[in-house]
Order: C-alpha cells, then structure tokens, then sequence
C-alpha cells in the first residue's frame, strides 16, 4: 500500500495549532493544506504555525495557499508562521517578497543561500559638499548683432 502524498498532523493549544505537513505540496494536495487551514480559523485558531520539515516538495500552488491563508488569518486578527521550509520554498519566498511567512525572518532580511559569498565593493567615499561656482557677468548685447 502506498503512502500518501500528503500527511497532515494537527495539534492544538487553546488558540493555537502546530500543522505538521509531511509530503509533498502540489496541485493534487494543495486542497488539504488550504482545507486544513481554513479549518483551524474555523475552529477559533488565530495563531497558526506549520511544521514543513518533512515536506519534500513545494510549488507555487503550496505558495499561494500559504499566502491565501495568511491574508485571511490576519483579518481574523492572527498570524500564520511557516517553520523549517524546504529550500524550494525559501526561494519561492524571497522572489516573491513573502519572507514574513518564516519564523525568525524579519521582513527583507532572508538568509542567504548555502555557499554564496557576499561580493565587497570599494567604498564609497563620503559626500563632500561642492563649493558654488561664481556668478557670470551678463554678456553686453550691442546693437547691430554684434557682441
């Protein structure tokens, strides 16, 4: 018997839940993930935070379902926050600006990827004031075209 693509694991405290998702996140199991989390506002969940270390695949269907779900729990006044994502997914998120989903991410602030090395510049040297050019005298326009 296979396993299935998606296994969803839910797991609340109060007003809390931890969705563990393990699997893969495509257009066949998108429906699950969105369902799962529309059944957690349901339920009076406002603080939501899901567990994607055993996702083995995401596209941007999982993205957008993420997305999805984050505009309509911050309506509801919570939050939704995305933990251990796989490394599709980091940079599905920071192409499209959407690192505020990570746990620990400060917005603009995504790590960089393994192995980059940062490239250093010359400084820039700081901003001198430039002295102001001295008045031209009016050139005397005689008459006959002449100048």
């Amino acid at each position: 018997m296979p396993l299935p693509p998606l296994t969803i694991y839910r797991h609340d405290r109060r007003k809390r839940a931890l969705i563990t998702l393990a699997g893969a996140i495509d257009l066949d199991t998108v429906p699950l993930v969105r369902a799962s989390l529309e059944r957690c506002l349901r339920d009076g969940i406002r603080t939501i935070d899901v567990d994607l270390t055993l996702v083995t695949f995401c596209d941007c269907s999982g993205l957008n379902a993420f997305l999805h779900a984050s505009q309509r729990i911050t309506a509801a006044g919570g939050t939704l926050r995305l933990h251990h994502p796989p490394r599709t997914l980091v940079v599905m998120l920071d192409v499209a600006g959407c690192e505020f989903l990570l746990l620990g991410v400060p917005f603009g602030q995504l790590s960089p990827p393994p192995g980059y090395t940062p490239v250093t510049t010359a400084p820039v040297p700081p901003h001198r004031s430039v002295p102001p050019v001295p008045p031209v005298p009016p050139v005397a326009v005689l008459s006959g075209g002449a100048v």
